[in-house]
């Protein structure tokens, strides 16, 4: 039997899957690491961090299976990640500084600066996104800006998966899907723009070179081999990033079909075989891990991320239950907000706490409770929670539909899909049945099957995702629930524009 491994450097923690050549998990594990906040809007990591929980969860699944006594039964390595972070090495490949996360938000001037340089219809041409501030380019124009003396010693900027990728190959490498988010990036020809670069004056030579994602990229290095148990010389393919990879792991590799994923941040995911772009820049169109594919997606800051605000700061008598019990504290969370009926008796959740992306692209709108009375309770904050977060990514379906996207069928996934409630409130939102699968780790599942296309073991990665990704169940949305819903988010989509002013005000006050 030959193996495979896929790795997701997420951010709350790396998760590693091993399967076997017929697509079956045999061993997963994950380890989380912190998140650092030293400033309001700021989010970084150490990617030092990264590489240690990585280090830990391949030898964790090379002893569960029993694989690592035979190495050389691991025909292939799969590498996902969050996508848009910047980590900064010198010549000797030492990390010089935290690397600055997809959800920092520190660079709106840096984005302005671009706008101004290039112009903002020509950022939409040449990279076929806005610019904005959770991606790369405006993250190196600060640190120019900000630490030059960092920057000027600085010899190559890698993505969170990729500075995992050197440290296992001791190669420098990226892959276009990932490479889509940096603003640096022509969607179109999957390749480094030449203006970008040159127009913001900063050297190709900081970036590495972009592979296809099934593509292999490098291969374990002695080193590596020596720290893991895996087998020198076993190959890194280009992998993902991971709403690609777990595109790849929902088997949305054909039109028609789109992903819902609740994590950290919620994305609405759909296939293209066209590079459709949204003319007002509220949906990013990336390269897909498909060849010759992209992927269409709105992105929001806080969805799950909302959630587990709620249970970090409100609710540690369910977290030391849970704790007693040995489950998990979201079984209890969430289970209060079952007593509670559809649209939380008019509580409404703004789910901003982050800014947002789409569809607003702002950084500076705020969270909220909209429609709070002296009759509410515990549990209807946590019910309007989960379904202010549905709301948002209802927003990204609608400008799906405006390009002409059709969706008849959508896929759940994230720890969202773990949760019964959250999937019959995403179909009665949505108006549309809801599906989940047999693969509850999408990203590192998908780049498992990637390594195996890049290894020879599966023959493309349309058919591999075609059979090895089943239908588990089903959620029919219930007509009365749309119907209610409906209302309440004509109200929610109402509350946005009439916040804006007083958003852009806070800043000035805090």
């Amino acid at each position: 039997m030959r193996y495979l491994i896929g790795i997701d450097v997420g951010t709350t923690g790396a998760k590693a899957l091993l399967i076997d050549e017929k697509g079956k998990i045999v061993a997963r594990s994950s380890q989380e690491y912190p998140l650092l906040t030293p400033k309001i809007g700021w989010a970084e990591q150490n990617p030092l961090d990264w590489w240690k929980a990585t280090i830990k969860v391949i030898k964790e699944v090379l002893k569960i299976s029993q694989v690592n006594a035979t190495p050389d039964l691991i025909r292939g390595i799969g590498l996902s990640g969050q996508m848009h972070g910047a980590v900064f090495l010198n010549k000797k490949g030492e990390v010089l500084r935290p690397a600055i996360l997809w959800c920092d938000q520190r660079t709106q001037e840096e984005c302005s600066r671009i706008n101004q340089i290039v112009g903002e219809e020509k950022v939409l041409d040449l990279t076929s996104n806005p610019v904005l501030t959770g991606f790369t380019a405006p993250k190196i124009l600060w640190v120019k800006r900000h630490q030059p003396k960092i920057y000027e010693i600085t010899d190559k900027i890698l993505l969170p998966k990729d500075y995992i990728r050197y440290r296992l190959t001791g190669v420098f490498a990226s892959e276009v899907s990932d490479a889509s988010g940096t603003s640096l990036f022509d969607v179109r020809e999957r390749k480094w723009s030449k203006a970008m670069l040159r127009k913001l004056g900063i050297s190709s030579s900081l970036l590495p070179p972009v592979y296809e994602s099934k593509e292999v990229s490098g291969r374990i290095n002695k080193t590596t081999a020596t720290q893991t148990a895996l087998k020198e010389g076993t190959p890194v393919v280009g992998g993902a990033g991971d709403q690609a990879a777990g595109g790849l792991g929902n088997g949305i590799v054909e039109k028609g079909i789109a992903s819902s994923t609740i994590g950290t941040s919620g994305v609405i995911f759909a296939h293209s075989e066209k590079a459709k772009v949204d003319k007002a820049g509220r949906v990013h169109t990336f390269c897909h891990a498909v060849e010759k594919a992209w992927h269409i997606m709105g992105v929001m800051l806080s969805a799950g991320g909302s959630l587990r605000w709620f249970r970090d700061n409100f609710c540690e008598q369910e977290i030391k239950e849970a704790k007693r019990k040995g489950i998990d504290p979201y079984e209890l969370i969430t289970g209060q907000a079952k007593k509670v009926p559809v649209g939380s008796q008019g509580l409404i959740f703004l789910p901003y706490l982050m800014g947002e992306r789409t569809p607003h692209k702002d950084t500076r709108a705020r969270g909220g409770f909209f429609g709070l009375t002296a009759s509410h309770k515990k549990e209807h904050l946590i019910r309007s929670i989960m379904e202010g977060v549905v709301f948002g990514l209802r927003d990204s379906l609608e400008i799906l539909k405006e390009m002409g996207i059709e969706i008849k069928e959508i896929r759940a996934s994230g720890g969202g899909a773990r949760s019964s409630l959250w999937c019959q409130m995403q179909a009665d939102i949505f108006g549309k049945k809801v599906i989940r699968t047999n693969i509850k780790e999408a990203p590192a599942y998908g780049v498992a099957l990637l390594a195996g296309v890049g290894s020879g073991i599966f023959e493309n990665i349309r058919k591999t995702c075609k059979r090895t990704i089943k239908v588990t169940d089903t959620i029919e949305p219930v007509p009365e629930n749309v119907e209610k819903y409906e209302r309440y988010y004509r109200i929610y989509s109402s509350l946005y524009p009439a916040l804006k002013p007083s958003f852009d005000k806070l800043p000035a006050i805090c």
